[in-house]
């Protein structure tokens, strides 16, 4: 299964399994990319699993410090494409205007689009910068856009780093959020898990399509039918009018008796 069909067709299941996948991914990776692969799988784990922790326990005031920034950007150009420049940019801006723009564009959302604009007056920060600044305070939101994710969805024809753009991968990875939450009894997925998991898949085909094989059969929820639930629905209403038959039967005889004992206690 390449990846586009997995994203489009990959059940509840499947994604869980490669999701499980991403630290192997990211490993490899890491070692096709650069020399020195643990740096960025310990960079990659402060921006998965404490980053998130750390602006979320900053409550109304959410935002990002400098020393943060930067570190995404580092992440980031470590984990995809690299721009030496950016890497001075975004030192440019000062820790007071990292703050307050970060702030500022935290208490935006869900509105993405106004978030993305908020962003965009810090030096160095572009849609897919931004992106990675939202999926870091809010992944239940906001998926990172990652070249690897749009080249995987059908879709999306090129790559173009705007903001329609952005929107529009948001778009389609949270229809495929809503139908993976679908199959499952809690709301598991949100945008950042489903990125992960199509990242994952992209790379681990590209790199290692082996480590695919392991990938179980769909496992899918009983369709039912619209005469299925139209039989079900019949089959209530006979059975209830039968029981109401009954009682009315049963309720009618006791009446009968008692005009009966009535008349002959009166006689």
């Amino acid at each position: 299964m390449d990846t586009a069909t997995f994203f489009v067709e990959g059940t509840a299941n499947q994604f869980e399994h490669v999701l499980s996948l991403y630290p192997q991914a990211l490993r490899i990776k890491a070692e096709a990319k650069t020399k020195k692969p643990e740096d960025l799988i310990k960079l990659d784990n402060w921006y998965q699993n404490e980053l998130p922790g750390k602006i979320k326990s900053r409550g109304k005031d959410a935002h990002l410090n400098h020393e943060e920034i930067c570190q995404i950007m580092k992440w980031k150009q470590t984990r995809g494409k690299t721009f030496p420049q950016l890497n001075y940019l975004i030192k440019v801006n000062t820790p007071r205007a990292v703050m307050a723009e970060t702030k500022k564009a935290f208490k935006k959302l869900p509105n993405l689009g106004l978030a993305l604009t908020a962003l965009s007056n810090l030096k160095g920060v572009g849609t897919t910068m931004a992106s990675a600044l939202l999926a870091a305070a809010a992944p239940d939101k906001a998926p990172f856009m990652a070249d690897e994710c749009l080249k995987a969805i059908p879709a999306i024809e090129g790559i173009d780093y705007t903001a329609k753009e952005y929107l529009n991968f948001v778009a389609h990875i949270q229809q495929t959020v809503e139908r993976l939450n679908s199959e499952c009894s809690e709301n598991t997925w949100n945008p950042h898990s489903v990125e992960l998991a199509l990242w994952t898949h992209y790379v681990a085909n590209e790199f290692k399509p082996e480590l695919l094989s392991s990938v179980p059969e769909p496992i899918k929820k009983p369709i039912i039918s619209e005469q299925t639930n139209t039989d079900a629905l019949i089959n209530g209403i006979v059975i209830k009018t039968e029981v109401f038959i009954t009682l009315l039967f049963q309720y009618s005889f006791i009446f009968v008796c008692l005009i009966y004992l009535y008349f002959i206690a009166v006689g």
